[in-house]
């Protein structure tokens, strides 16, 4: 049961593991308490979340660009049951771009883009034609057939990323055992990282909100030891791609603008129909190559 206030205190995640009907008689309690101090709450997810989404008109305020790709983004996280203090249901945003190499970023090319219309992992016909290869050969009786053997967003994968900024340096800290994570394996690099992503098997994972509006997860300010990597270079900032300057601030600002841009605007829809949409199981999926382990 996540809570969003209008004022302080910030947003509150209440835990009822595998009690639906503790979550509901917790709801009911706060409603009434909230009515008879002449307050209102509103309520979003237990019922049918399409059918709120579209109450909501938020839709329409995104087709008319009345609010942002970002704030919509996060509104669709947030009916999906995502929130930002939980780590399993972490917000999940797109990779946008595709070009982390040139020293200027042209946002009226396509070709500096990402295909909105596939995922992550099958950016490529390669790629793309190894994962069907895999959900094609499939015949574990059990176990439905998938196509990327891990998923697009986890606890580690969200630790991994923010690693540098409180309060995930110490959850990444603690989920390592006491020590961070071996320097080589450590978030180093945006422009590995997307090379990472979409040439191969075992890594797919898109972003975080993080990455359109908190420069401070890519530079180590707390002055973290995170070690040496084997070729002898001390990690501490992540490496940026030529078109940021070095700057981290320039970084976010660009791909914030990425992210609003026309061309992006135009193709996001496919993205969000792999993710939240009608190509998340099925046929559907399996069609789009976005059939991931079933879990």
């Amino acid at each position: 049961l996540d809570l969003f206030f209008s004022a302080p205190p910030p947003p509150i995640l209440l835990n009822f593991p595998a009690d639906a009907k503790a979550a509901r008689l917790a709801y009911e309690k706060l409603l009434q308490a909230k009515r008879a101090a002449g307050g209102k709450m509103r309520l979003h997810y237990f019922s049918d979340p399409a059918r709120r989404l579209r109450q909501s008109k938020l839709t329409d305020d995104w087709v008319h660009r009345r609010i942002s790709n970002f704030d919509y983004l996060q509104a669709l996280n947030t009916f999906a049951g995502r929130s930002l203090n939980d780590l399993t249901q972490y917000p999940v945003f797109p990779w946008v771009l595709r070009d982390y190499t040139s020293p200027e970023l042209d946002l009226s090319d396509p070709a500096s883009f990402r295909d909105f219309a596939k995922p992550i992992g099958a950016q490529s016909a390669k790629q793309e034609a190894k994962f069907r290869e895999r959900y094609a050969s499939w015949c574990d009786p059990e176990t439905p057939a998938f196509h990327f053997g891990t998923h697009y967003s986890t606890p580690g994968y969200v630790l991994w990323y923010l690693t540098r900024i409180e309060p995930y340096t110490t959850w990444a800290v603690h989920l390592q055992g006491g020590r961070f994570d071996c320097p080589d394996r450590l978030f180093s690099s945006v422009g590995e990282c997307f090379q990472n992503c979409t040439t191969t098997m075992n890594d797919v994972k898109e972003l975080t909100p993080e990455w359109f509006y908190l420069p401070h997860f890519l530079r180590n300010d707390c002055a973290h030891d995170l070690g040496v990597d084997q070729k002898g270079r001390p990690v501490e900032n992540v490496a940026l791609p030529p078109w940021a300057n070095g700057s981290a601030e320039t970084f976010i600002r660009v791909h914030r603008d990425a992210l609003e841009s026309d061309f992006v605007s135009e193709h996001i829809h496919l993205w969000i129909d792999l993710i939240f949409g009608v190509k998340q199981r099925g046929t559907a999926a399996a069609d789009a190559c976005n059939a991931y382990y079933y879990l």
